[in-house]
């Protein structure tokens, strides 16, 4: 084969492959597929706007029957993004007609109940859409985690009692930064964990954003990483056990199940804290 010709085939079979992968992840979901149960997506990381994004669907008898849309936040004490529209911190209200993002995102998560249909894609180039009365905010993210929530397997039954986003803090700073986490429960299971602190320096963004962005500098002494790799070990790590309660921190604040983390595992027991009010 001439090899002109077998270079354009490989070119023109790649883009088609590459076409083909995006079509399948942007794909829309059966609902006659879908089994019932609880489903969660979010995010692969934060956006511009400092938010992971994260839907919750319940399915019963093959349809949608309740539906959370919120997310969660890589800024200093940040909680979650309906909490803390409720506490006035978010601001949208102040310039928006149809209400704080929490009110709009209602009007949303009403819209996809009422209509059953993830496969909704009457959006705008900026991800709007005039079909939902009452709302003027990007809905085109949420559909998108929706499609991708059902086409997940359905989350487990956990061990906590109660869902939701559970949010603590340590009591003081230490050495200029006081630890959060907040946690995310669905159906009983802890499905996402965030680490993070806050600076006594009011000129400081937060410890993950600081690190992210190279000004934490930890990775110049550490053998294990910069600081933000090392808390996503111990993240991952109470998302394996489905408990934090279930990590033994040794008196030097370390726990040998982390494998690959030398810092303290402060977010451990600031988890056991934050679930006390899921169990």
């Amino acid at each position: 084969m001439n090899k002109k010709i077998f270079i354009g085939l490989f070119v023109v079979l790649s883009v088609f492959v590459l076409v083909f992968s995006i079509s399948c992840t942007k794909s829309t979901a059966k609902l006659d597929n879908v089994e019932d149960g609880f489903y969660f997506a979010q995010n692969d990381d934060f956006q511009d706007t400092n938010w992971k994004y994260q839907v919750v669907l319940q399915v019963i008898d093959g349809k949608i029957a309740t539906v959370n849309w919120n997310a969660v936040s890589n800024i200093a004490g940040g909680l979650d993004k309906k909490t803390w529209c409720a506490m006035g911190n978010y601001g949208m209200e102040k310039y928006a007609t149809k209400g704080e993002w929490d009110v709009q995102a209602k009007v949303v998560e009403d819209y996809l109940v009422s209509t059953q249909n993830p496969g909704f894609k009457n959006f705008d180039k900026e991800g709007k859409t005039d079909a939902i009365s009452g709302s003027t905010i990007v809905v085109d993210d949420f559909y998108d985690l929706v499609n991708k929530a059902l086409k997940s397997k359905a989350v487990s039954k956990g061990p906590f009692n109660k869902d939701g986003w559970f949010y603590a803090e340590a009591d003081d700073f230490y050495q200029d930064w006081k630890d959060t986490v907040l946690v995310t429960v669905v159906n009983g299971t802890i499905v996402d964990v965030l680490w993070n602190s806050i600076s006594s320096d009011a000129s400081k963004k937060s410890k993950l954003v600081e690190a992210r962005e190279g000004r934490y500098g930890m990775e110049k002494v550490a053998t294990k990483g910069e600081w933000h790799v090392q808390a996503k070990l111990i993240e991952d790590e109470i998302l394996k056990v489905g408990d934090p309660a279930k990590i033994k921190v040794l008196d030097n604040g370390r726990a040998d199940a982390v494998s690959g983390a030398t810092i303290t595992c402060d977010a451990v027991p600031l988890a056991v804290e934050a679930l006390l009010a899921a169990r």
